[in-house]
């Protein structure tokens, strides 16, 4: 839902830091892996020590680069399969890392064993709402749909953590983890329904077609 709202937005704010990248002969592959190592750092280094405001701070100055990367493909016209397969590999490593570090923190330091289950299962569905759409999309079906995407699931973690981490409630960081990952498994349903409907019309089609 907000990629599709925002995307428009987003692009006209960073085109021309785009264009200065390209002119200083800076690659889309070159900003995508230091936008996931900027994501993994923050997400590894600052959550586990239990820096949550200041770490959210870092990993959304690195989180845009998934937004400028495409940008500077789409203003080369090498938008190609390979920039693609890198984007979405590394968005999953960035994802992973973003889970993991709060799960670390409130397995450890932070003491809330309740969140960091929530965000250790978080993490487990979003793996799983991204491998529904690349495995459907492989088989030639389409999954790009669901209550939970990408951009949803970041949003709602990165704002909710930083301001967990000045004095907002932890409570209320259980309960949005909680709803992620409802929202999460209501999306992989989806997902896999949208599928199997899919599947049945083609294979309805081919009944009627071998019938005439």
């Amino acid at each position: 839902m907000l990629n599709k709202h925002a995307r428009g937005f987003f692009t006209a704010l960073f085109s021309p830091l785009a264009r200065w990248l390209l002119r200083m002969g800076v690659s889309p592959d070159a900003v995508t892996i230091v936008g996931t190592a900027g994501v993994v750092v923050g997400a590894l280094v600052f959550y586990p020590l239990g820096q949550l405001w200041w770490g959210t701070l870092f990993i959304t100055a690195f989180i845009f680069s998934d937004v400028i990367d495409g940008i500077m493909a789409r203003m080369q016209e090498r938008g190609g399969r390979w920039g693609n397969f890198l984007d979405s590999t590394l968005d999953r490593v960035a994802d992973g890392a973003l889970f993991a570090g709060v799960a670390i923190w409130f397995f450890t330091g932070g003491a809330d064993i309740p969140i960091a289950i929530a965000a250790v299962v978080c993490l487990v569905l979003g793996m799983v709402v991204s491998y529904a759409r690349a495995k459907a999309e492989a088989l030639g079906y389409h999954a790009n749909l669901g209550i939970a995407e990408r951009a949803e699931r970041l949003v709602s973690v990165l704002v909710v953590t930083g301001f967990t981490g000045i004095g907002l409630p932890t409570v209320v960081l259980f309960a949005t983890l909680c709803l992620l990952a409802l929202a999460s498994f209501v999306t992989v349903v989806q997902r896999i329904a949208s599928v199997h409907r899919q599947s049945l019309e083609e294979n309805t089609g081919s009944a009627t077609e071998q019938a005439a």
